[in-house]
């Protein structure tokens, strides 16, 4: 925002950034100018923002002494707002790594991240604040550990990115409001690298490819979002990379350049090979028929910013539930691997989250299908056997 309070976030699916642009000479210190127009962030977490990089003035990392001069531009990730009515509640996580800053899961589908209107429980969150919570209590039985403030943090534990409902994968939770910022740096630079896997509809030319098509919210369908070419657009690339192919579908491994809402999912749709189970982007539902049949998806049709209207998705889905011999009745997609910087200690670290059913039987079924083609024979990240390893 400015001086004169117009506002301005620039990321759509990540950290929350708020943009000041300095209208006037304020002739003042950057956190004494902060304190002034942060007033729901103490002293103490501003000092604190500051000291761990997130805070830029004009793209670099500033220090609390800095002066703010008139037309600078300062960019400061802040922390995710208290959670209201936030209940602690038993539900099962695949955690992948923890220690007294961070958690990673590998989140399971059909698991909301955070609590909202249409979801006040059984999210992420809420099992996140029963884990924190038995953890911490364990620990202080042990004696003195440094988890003291985890009591604290479970009413707002940093939720650093998001993945959809239904989408599989790595996700990181920081446990101190620090550790967020650092982490949250990393994801506003672009410096994590985060991989995905997807099982398309058809069979894809070639062994890869880029789509560079930005995205904007769909002109009619209110959840959905497209490929807009006017001013509602925002940058987005994909690079895809085919990994292994089968009769009727193909193994994408995909990895993100930017970090745009229903991003894999818009972009694969575009290129006329939506994911399997992913129906409001023109996917079908895959059960044990359509293995050996596989269907041509209504999203199979090249360069449309498409999606199925709402009432289009509601009546497959429901006719999808009616089925008993379905395998995938979501978006057939898996956030695979994700690799950062621990925000302590500085080392360079790399999650690797298996598959969850029931992506990890299709895929098996699948693999007894195989076609002929290339695949990526190298530049790939993620160890399809590896992923492929749970219940084995």
């Amino acid at each position: 925002m400015s001086d004169d309070g117009v506002g301005a976030d620039k990321t759509n699916d990540g950290p929350r950034t708020v943009r000041f642009v300095i209208r006037r000479q304020p002739r003042e210190r950057l956190d004494k100018y902060l304190r002034q127009r942060l007033k729901r962030i103490s002293r103490h977490q501003i000092q604190k923002l500051i000291d761990a990089g997130g805070v830029t003035i004009n793209d670099r990392v500033a220090k609390a002494s800095a002066h703010v001069h008139r037309n600078d531009v300062l960019d400061v990730i802040l922390p995710p707002p208290p959670a209201r009515y936030l209940q602690p509640e038993p539900i099962p996580l695949d955690i992948l790594y923890e220690d007294e800053h961070f958690i990673v899961v590998n989140k399971q589908a059909g698991l909301v991240i955070h609590p909202a209107r249409s979801h006040l429980s059984g999210t992420l969150v809420n099992a996140l604040a029963h884990h924190l919570a038995c953890r911490s209590t364990a620990l202080q039985t042990r004696g003195p550990g440094n988890f003291s403030s985890v009591g604290a943090d479970i009413r707002r534990p940093g939720i650093v990115h998001r993945l959809d409902k239904n989408t599989t994968g790595v996700i990181v939770v920081a446990k101190r409001d620090t550790v967020h910022w650092r982490i949250a740096r990393q994801f506003e630079d672009r410096s994590v690298l985060k991989a995905y896997l997807a099982l398309v509809h058809g069979e894809i030319e070639g062994i890869g490819g880029v789509v560079d098509e930005a995205i904007g919210k769909h002109p009619t369908i209110r959840e959905a979002y497209a490929v807009r070419r006017d001013s509602t657009g925002k940058s987005s690339v994909t690079l895809y990379r085919v990994r292994e192919r089968y009769r009727g579908y193909t193994l994408v491994e995909l990895e993100l350049k930017s970090g745009r809402t229903h991003q894999i999912r818009v972009h694969l749709a575009y290129i006329g090979h939506p994911i399997a189970g992913d129906i409001l982007y023109g996917g079908e539902p895959v059960g044990w028929p359509q293995l050996d049949d596989p269907p041509v998806p209504m999203g199979s049709r090249r360069f449309l910013p498409y999606a199925r209207s709402r009432d289009e998705a509601e009546q497959l889905e429901a006719e999808s539930d009616r089925r008993d011999d379905l395998i995938m009745r979501h978006a057939a997609l898996h956030a695979a691997l994700l690799r950062l910087v621990h925000p302590v200690t500085n080392q360079p670290m790399t999650f690797t989250a298996p598959l969850h059913e029931p992506m990890v039987t299709l895929v098996r079924q699948l693999r007894q299908r195989p076609a002929p083609g290339q695949v990526a024979g190298e530049g790939y990240w993620v160890d399809v056997a590896a992923a492929l390893m749970r219940g084995q």
